[in-house]
């Protein structure tokens, strides 16, 4: 027997009419907005729903997701109505070079960290290049991440808002996770970092609402990330800048240095020991102090 939503009342379950209520507006970038019990992935449910024409402003929300994925094919698993798994389709169209698209997932971590703060009360900060800090007894806790996946390119970009190259920018924030449940020693969750505030419908409502304002603002200066403002605010939120990070490169190669600086392209860049400034488009990094 599947148990009900309110078996468990610290973790009721989202009121999707009151979202679309919320979000869901002529003008406004969230064309819709649908909440399912339980999927695999988002990310995946939604790139095939970008290849079948879905407009920009979709937004896919799961209770509880059993195949979800994150950077550099990672799976991991949540419990149900924990924590926040959403993904929302952007086609992002001509006006913002595809080589500027790189900037997507850090945007949707500044919209994430802002909103969270304002929203749940608890102080959010960034790890290079999408994850979601907050503390927790004393130590930095990963409490979310963000994948962006390209969709197919269609051959007539311009004949209506379902054409056209497609990012699905998918979402996990962990809210109401507990100490036993957490999958690693280094997980959060907004709680157990003393946020006053784990109803996930406002949450949500804030970063949705954040992340439509930092979008247009990026899409509004051509995907320029200085003009825009974002490249000043991921920097000021930057948990990495100002540390000394090894950086696990694709291939197995590491790089040990100083994180002085995000550059114009989004990358990260590291002052080694040789006095060289290297910067790093992909990796994990790890804050060594």
């Amino acid at each position: 027997m599947t148990a009900s939503p309110w078996s468990d009342l610290d973790r009721p379950p989202l009121n999707a009419g009151a979202l679309r209520k919320a979000l869901v507006r002529p003008g406004g970038l969230w064309t819709s907005l649908d909440v399912v019990a339980r999927t695999g992935s988002t990310n995946s449910d939604l790139v095939l729903r970008a290849l079948e024409g879905a407009p920009e402003g979709t937004v896919l929300v799961a209770e509880e997701q059993r195949a979800g994925r994150g950077r550099l094919e990672r799976s991991w698993t949540a419990p149900a109505r924990s924590g926040l798994f959403f993904s929302v389709l952007l086609r992002p169209g001509d006006r913002v070079p595809v080589e500027r698209w790189g900037w997507l997932p850090l945007l949707a971590g500044v919209a994430a960290a802002s909103a969270l703060a304002r929203s749940a009360g608890v102080d959010t900060a960034l790890k290079w290049p999408n994850d979601l800090l907050v503390t927790v007894d004393g130590e930095e806790r990963k409490t979310g991440g963000i994948l962006a996946e390209r969709a197919a390119t269609r051959p007539s970009p311009s004949e209506g808002p379902g054409d056209g190259p497609a990012v699905v920018l998918g979402m996990g924030i962990n809210v109401t996770l507990r100490a036993d449940e957490l999958p690693v020693p280094t997980a959060g969750s907004l709680a157990l970092a003393g946020a006053p505030v784990t109803d996930r419908d406002p949450v949500l409502r804030a970063v949705l609402r954040s992340l439509e304002q930092w979008y247009g603002d990026w899409r509004a200066a051509d995907g320029d990330a200085a003009a825009s403002g974002l490249l000043e605010a991921y920097a000021a939120g930057c948990a990495t800048l100002g540390r000394e990070v090894r950086a696990e490169l694709p291939g197995g190669a590491a790089l040990l240095g100083e994180a002085v600086a995000v550059d114009g392209d989004g990358r990260l860049v590291l002052a080694t020991a040789s006095g060289v400034q290297q910067p790093v488009g992909a990796g994990d990094i790890v804050h060594l102090r």
